[in-house]
C-alpha cells in the first residue's frame, strides 16, 4: 500500500510577488522556499529551529522556516533575504552597515541574522543595544563573534 501525500493549493505573496502553486501539504516552509522557489539565501543549519540560519519574514514577523509548515504560508506575506532591499531597490541600510563594520565573515548566518534584525528594527527603530542582543539570542554564528553584528545593528537604527 502506497501512502499519498494531500496537496494543497497555497496562494501567498513572496517578497512582493504573487505566488500560486500546487504542494505538497507535508512541505516544510523551508523547502517550499529553497526547492520550489529556488531562493537559496535562505539556509538550512540544525533542522530544528535553533541557529537561524533558515529565518524569513512572515506577516512582519521572524520565523524559523525549517519549523513552519509552507501550508501556513496561505494568504500571508514571507519576505527573504532576497526581498531585504534599500528604499531605491539597492543595498538595504543594514546591508550596507554589515559590509561596512566587517560584520560577514562565512556568511551562511547572515542572512539570518539581518532577517532578525529587520524585524526589530520594524518594531523598534531606534532599538537598544540590550533589545538587539535579545533579538539575535536565536541567532548562532561561529565566525563573528557577535561584537561586530551588534555594531552594525546599532548603526543601522533609524536609517
Amino acid at each position: 500500500m502506497t501512502s499519498r501525500t494531500a496537496i494543497f493549493s497555497l496562494s501567498c505573496r513572496v517578497n512582493g510577488l504573487k505566488i500560486e502553486r500546487e504542494i505538497p501539504s507535508s512541505r516544510s516552509l523551508l523547502e517550499f522556499i529553497r526547492e520550489d522557489l529556488g531562493l537559496k539565501g535562505t539556509k538550512e543549519g540544525c533542522g530544528e529551529g535553533e541557529c537561524g540560519a533558515c529565518m524569513v519574514l512572515v506577516d512582519g514577523l521572524a520565523v524559523n522556516s525549517c519549523l513552519m509548515m509552507a501550508v501556513q504560508l496561505h494568504g500571508k506575506e514571507l519576505v527573504t533575504i532576497e526581498g531585504i532591499k534599500g528604499k531605491d531597490g539597492g543595498l538595504h541600510p543594514l546591508q550596507k552597515t554589515f559590509m561596512a563594520e566587517g560584520a560577514v565573515q562565512c556568511g551562511f548566518c547572515t542572512p539570518g541574522i539581518i532577517i532578525a534584525s529587520e524585524a526589530l528594527l520594524r518594531r523598534k527603530p531606534n532599538a537598544t543595544l540590550e533589545d538587539i542582543k535579545l533579538e539575535l539570542t536565536g541567532n548562532l554564528c561561529r565566525c563573528t563573534g557577535y561584537e561586530k553584528v551588534l555594531s552594525a545593528v546599532e548603526k543601522a537604527r533609524g536609517k
